[in-house]
């Protein structure tokens, strides 16, 4: 039987705001338990909670920067249900009139191909505590720090199909509020956590199958094995005859499965009414305006100049503009056009994240800024350095030697382009290796190599590898 996935994604975007949406309390990550909880967080007798005005600016930049709809009128409203970390027995959201209407985001398949996800909606709720299992014996703790925390959830249609595909979803939304800035996007502190919806039907069908949720999933590499364990789970229950239910599940990492959690509820199960301590939010085009000005290029509009203006590969494009601190870094590496940007590409890209994932650095710790990169780049574009002992440079002012000019003078690595040095240097290996030259000459091209390498041991690295080649060349062919 032939089978096809549906997969709709809803992500939680904790908002950065210095405090709680609906109080003063602070959101600092990592405090004690329950230091930053005051009594409107508590939902004590009394208390009125007051709408944070920086989080409804943030939830209007990302309707603005999907091209979604913003409601003008947006009602917060109460979701009723009892679990002992929610201390008021519900959870102020919106319902009916949210902040951020359909919109639509194009995603980036492995393929290279592009696809449009459409967006339900986005809107504004407070976060709930947190049980801690672990540390107490029999009994578990409750931590009411996270609670009133300011939370975007974006819903979108369920246009997924395929866990890869939801994946590259969840990136790109990943990527989009930490450009906007609105999110920082840590997903072990839990600032940016998805649920998977999913369900399966036989291919030509139109009528969606039963779904599952998966909740809380908080890393992407764990999202694309929960919902591919979980297809699998559903087509052997159907395919057995029997019928999928509807329920909330969990993923567990270690054993690589989901595993129920509870039935799923629907809306009318949670009572939504308009919250009575909340006016309507009611916001006019100039507040949209004065929001719209502050949007940054956009990632999907940088890729495009990256690949159209700067001559850079769409995988190269991708990947640099996927973090908004990591292009700007390449575009400063640039030094305003003095490097080419192939060249900056190449060594943002290879050695300079590589240097940061292998010693576990965020790119605000390195060693070595853009400015110092482009300086290095600077010397290999008018051929002072090799690009093999830019390495070596690269290497010095990453353990705080210098600036590249420094090292290069310090160290001695100007490179030799007097053509008369390497051609003296050329003579000298090719008599030193009359059967080599012979081989070459009768059809073994690839000696070249064997008498470039001789001429770079005798120069130190330092001689211009393309004068070097093409004097070889010369030589050899008699």
């Amino acid at each position: 039987m032939q089978w096809e996935t549906v997969i709709g994604l809803e992500i939680h975007a904790q908002l950065s705001s210095q405090s709680k949406i609906f109080s003063g309390s602070a959101i600092a990550f990592g405090a004690e338990p329950n230091t930053q909880a005051n009594a409107v967080d508590l939902g004590m007798p009394g208390v009125l909670p007051v709408l944070n005005k920086a989080v409804l600016a943030m939830a209007v930049k990302f309707g603005l920067a999907t091209g979604a709809q913003i409601g003008r009128t947006s009602v917060f409203a109460r979701k009723n249900y009892f679990y002992p970390d929610l201390p008021k027995g519900y959870q102020i959201s919106q319902m009916d009139l949210p902040i951020v209407g359909p919109g639509e985001v194009e995603i980036t398949l492995e393929d290279g191909s592009s696809k449009i996800v459409r967006l339900t909606r986005a809107h504004l709720e407070e976060d709930a505590g947190k049980s801690l299992h672990e540390d107490y014996s029999g009994m578990s703790g409750i931590d009411l720090n996270r609670a009133g925390t300011p939370l975007l959830e974006i819903v979108s249609e369920p246009d997924m199909r395929s866990a890869k595909e939801a994946v590259a979803y969840a990136r790109t939304i990943h990527s989009l509020v930490r450009y906007i800035g609105i999110c920082d996007g840590n997903m072990q502190e839990g600032s940016f956590r998805c649920d998977a919806n999913v369900s399966v039907r036989l291919k030509g069908e139109e009528e969606y199958g039963t779904r599952t949720e998966i909740k809380n999933v908080n890393s992407f590499r764990f999202l694309e094995r929960a919902i591919n364990f979980e297809v699998e789970r559903q087509i052997d229950v159907l395919e057995a005859g029997k019928s999928v239910v509807q329920e909330t599940r969990l993923y567990d990492a270690d054993l690589d499965e989901t595993r129920s959690m509870r039935s799923k509820e629907e809306a009318n199960d949670y009572r939504y009414f308009p919250d009575p301590d909340l006016l309507p939010v009611v916001i006019d085009d100039a507040f949209i305006d004065s929001l719209r000005s502050t949007l940054p290029e956009l990632p999907a509009a940088r890729r495009a100049r990256f690949i159209s203006e700067l001559g850079l590969s769409a995988e190269d494009a991708g990947t640099l503009t996927a973090d908004r601190e990591l292009a700007d870094y390449f575009e400063a590496a640039m030094c305003g056009g003095k490097v080419k940007a192939k060249l900056a590409a190449n060594w943002v890209i290879v050695e300079l994240t590589g240097r940061l994932n292998k010693e576990n650095l965020s790119l605000a710790d390195s060693p070595v800024d853009a400015g110092a990169l482009g300086q290095l780049l600077q010397r290999i574009s008018d051929n002072t350095i090799s690009g093999k002992i830019a390495k070596q440079v690269f290497d010095a002012m990453w353990a705080g030697e210098g600036s590249a000019d420094e090292i290069i003078e310090a160290k001695g690595l100007v490179q030799i382009t007097d053509t008369s040095a390497i051609e003296a240097m050329c003579d000298e290996v090719i008599a030193a290796n009359p059967s080599q030259v012979e081989q070459y000459r009768g059809g073994k091209d690839k000696l070249l190599g064997f008498f470039v390498g001789q001429v770079m041991k005798a120069s130190g690295g330092k001689a211009n590898p393309a004068q070097l080649n093409e004097i070889l060349r010369k030589k050899l062919q008699g």
